[in-house]
């Protein structure tokens, strides 16, 4: 069985886009060749800067004859209806069988397609491949019609088994396949020709080409770190950088410069944003001292000198970027130092949403509504008012309007040359968070205050505006910013109503967004309580998601979200973990069982009935042993189960809803509940109420299957 080797040769493809690139090559041609009828064993994808590389081992020489039938028209069916059915076959009239079917004649093609080989199919594939390949940009160049993410100059496609290679005739534009490739740009050594896989990488390497962009990114950190460990400093790690830096380079070449001591009084995280932004340079930071003392630059050539020339211009280049960043420190700190004042002017000229005001009129909303989130977080509320009032400040500053991802970490060192006390400064930084799922979660009362107050001013703002999410349409990353609020709740154990809490910013977003409805108090009111209403829905659903990913049952989130107090997310996510433990328990599964039981009978028999049987059970009409057990299995549940939800102990709760298994399992062996005599009857059923009341008091367990 053959091996296939493709390599599509080009100019330098952007770094970020060789991933998908070599993943929709090997995607493209292995579907290709399965939907043509070839099978194989394995394949594997490889890229550099320019090259997208495929190999296949173990492909089928030849697809197998296939034998289809397809059944058409009656006979006697318009001519159309026959004209439509041969186009679709290739066939001819002449061609076509008629067979008797039930009570008419129909037409049936046979189509017979013979075995291909594999070359055949390789370069129809790989040529359709080409010319529809999904760049996210791509361009034409010269006289052809053919679009590639850039200049494609050659095709290498091999069949090799056990007589040789062999090449698969390819022509795209002119672009003929052949047998040969070309080594690194500046060190290799021209065009040579390749024999299988194994040859082709062997040769590259010597071509100073490393193909797997896996080992040229472990090779590229192994020996940054090793440089960094001999000067008794450490890389800081950057996996996206590392992905993109091995993409930039055929044969990485690493080297460590130094950073002019002018720039050490800059902030770490500047001199690690300018460097990685501008000139894709790792930092290298001093451990005992945190700060960014060198860096690491990753070349594509062996240079004779070492490469103290490349690092010398490197540096050069570094100095101008870093005296810019140096600029915009010294004018922020200035401004800073004067209380921020000129800052928080400024915002009141930016507009935050035509509907929503100016990012002043924003920050103050934020500003009101940490105040009064702050006693519930156990923070103060003039502290936590202050921070939200400077917490974006830093929005207007010099730095941030040069790195944007920098906006929060500028704003805790500005805060501070402010004079402002420490919590509103990590308040400055840490508002924004979390921005995903596994970013940190603020655990500081004021920090936590701000970063709520400033998501549910997010959330309650667009709401009111009837800009919500839609589908896979998120604009405003409202999802993110409700995820965001369920973890600040959840981490930091948050108490309180969420329909409450948006109250008093949804009013205020309603107003700030359509002052005119001021003029109806009852009906601003109502349209008020709806938007809320709906954005805990909202909320709901998202804490759905995150429970779910938690390994939290839907129906178990389902059963406790129809309880009183869902608002309460904290009470909410505590009910849920507890009814789930319970419900995987032997006891809770039984238990379940038995409730499920009860309830169909008594729905079953109040929807026959016309009434509700709701109205008290009294144990003298008892016939049996069981039935009078389960009288008093009820009364002591009840007694245990309603101090342990007022004390919020759902432990107990359903621990003593479990002592109901063996009385409701008992009950049910021994008494018929629809006896012939009507007063026994009313009564068991009634107590079938009971178990359902109780029952209901601890979760909805109609919600949960099973």
């Amino acid at each position: 069985m053959p091996d296939l080797l493709i390599e599509l040769f080009s100019e330098e493809i952007p770094a970020r886009m060789q991933g998908k690139a070599a993943a929709d090559l090997k995607k493209m041609v292995t579907d290709g060749l399965v939907e043509a009828g070839l099978t194989y064993a394995s394949a594997g994808a490889f890229s550099t800067p320019r090259r997208l590389v495929l190999s296949v081992e173990e492909l089928t020489a030849e697809s197998k004859p296939v034998r289809e039938e397809r059944k058409g028209p009656r006979t006697d069916a318009p001519a159309a209806a026959l004209e439509g059915f041969l186009r679709s076959t290739g066939l001819t009239k002449d061609q076509l069988e008629i067979r008797d079917d039930k009570k008419a004649q129909v037409y049936f093609a046979v189509v017979e397609k013979p075995g291909r080989k594999a070359e055949d199919i390789v370069a129809e594939v790989l040529e359709g491949a080409i010319r529809t390949f999904p760049w996210p940009k791509s361009m034409r160049w010269g006289a052809g019609s053919l679009r590639w993410v850039r200049p494609l100059h050659s095709i290498l496609c091999l069949m090799v088994d056990e007589g040789g290679a062999r090449v698969v005739p390819v022509d795209v534009d002119g672009i003929v396949s052949g047998n040969t490739t070309e080594g690194h740009r500046f060190m290799g050594a021209g065009r040579f020709a390749v024999a299988s896989f194994d040859d082709y990488r062997v040769k590259l390497a010597r071509a100073k080409v490393m193909l797997d962009p896996a080992e040229r990114e472990a090779q590229i950190w192994q020996e940054a770190t090793n440089m960094a460990f001999a000067a008794g400093l450490e890389v800081v790690e950057d996996r996206g950088l590392l992905a993109e830096v091995a993409g930039l380079v055929e044969w990485p070449v690493v080297l460590m410069g130094q950073i002019g001591e002018e720039f050490m009084g800059l902030p770490p995280e500047v001199l690690q944003t300018s460097m990685k932004e501008h000139q894709k340079f790792f930092s290298v930071r001093n451990p005992k001292t945190g700060r960014i003392e060198r860096f690491v630059t990753v070349a594509n050539i062996e240079a004779a000198d070492g490469g103290a020339a490349i690092l010398k211009g490197n540096q050069k280049v570094l100095r101008a970027r870093l005296s810019d960043a140096r600029f915009f420190w010294e004018n922020d700190l200035r401004v800073a130092k004067g209380g921020m004042g000129e800052w928080a002017e400024g915002l009141r000229a930016v507009t935050f949403h035509n509907k929503l005001g100016s990012q002043a009129e924003r920050i103050a909303r934020i500003a009101a509504l940490a105040r009064e989130i702050a006693p519930l977080v156990g923070a103060d509320a003039d502290m936590a008012g202050k921070a939200a009032e400077v917490a974006k400040l830093d929005l207007r500053s010099g730095m941030v309007g040069e790195f944007a991802e920098l906006q929060g970490v500028m704003g805790r060192y500005y805060a501070l040359e402010a004079g402002m006390p420490a919590a509103v400064a990590d308040a400055c930084r840490d508002h924004y968070s979390p921005l995903g799922p596994s970013d940190a979660v603020p655990v500081e009362p004021v920090s936590v205050a701000v970063a709520l107050a400033d998501k549910i001013d997010t959330l309650t703002g667009f709401w009111a505006i009837d800009e919500k999410p839609t589908g896979s349409k998120d604009p405003f990353a409202l999802r993110r910013a409700a995820l965001g609020v369920i973890r600040l709740v959840l981490v930091n154990g948050v108490r309180g109503s969420l329909l409450q809490l948006m109250d008093a910013p949804m009013r205020r977003a309603k107003s700030a967004a359509f002052p005119e409805r001021d003029a109806n108090p009852e009906l601003r009111e109502l349209d008020d309580r709806v938007a809320t209403v709906q954005l805990v829905e909202f909320f709901h659903d998202r804490l759905k998601v995150f429970l779910r990913d938690q390994g939290i049952r839907h129906d178990v989130i389902d059963a406790c979200l129809a309880m009183p107090g869902n608002d309460d997310l904290t009470l909410l996510v505590k009910r849920a973990q507890a009814l789930q433990s319970f419900l995987s328990s032997d006891d809770g599964t039984n238990l379940l069982q038995g409730f499920k039981r009860a309830n169909n009978i008594l729905t079953q028999a109040e929807a026959k009935d016309g009434v509700e049987y709701s109205f008290g059970a009294d144990p003298k009409f008892a016939e049996s042993d069981e039935e009078r057990a389960l009288f008093n299995a009820l009364d002591v549940a009840e007694q245990a189960i309603g101090p342990a939800m007022k004390a919020e102990d759902f432990a107990a709760a359903m621990g003593a809803m479990a002592q109901l298994r063996a009385p409701i399992d008992a009950f049910f062996t021994a008494v018929q509940i629809n006896t012939d005599n009507a007063v026994v009857r009313r009564n068991r059923l009634n107590l079938l109420h009971r178990i359902r009341a109780i029952c209901a008091g601890v979760a909805d367990l109609r919600q949960v299957e099973g």
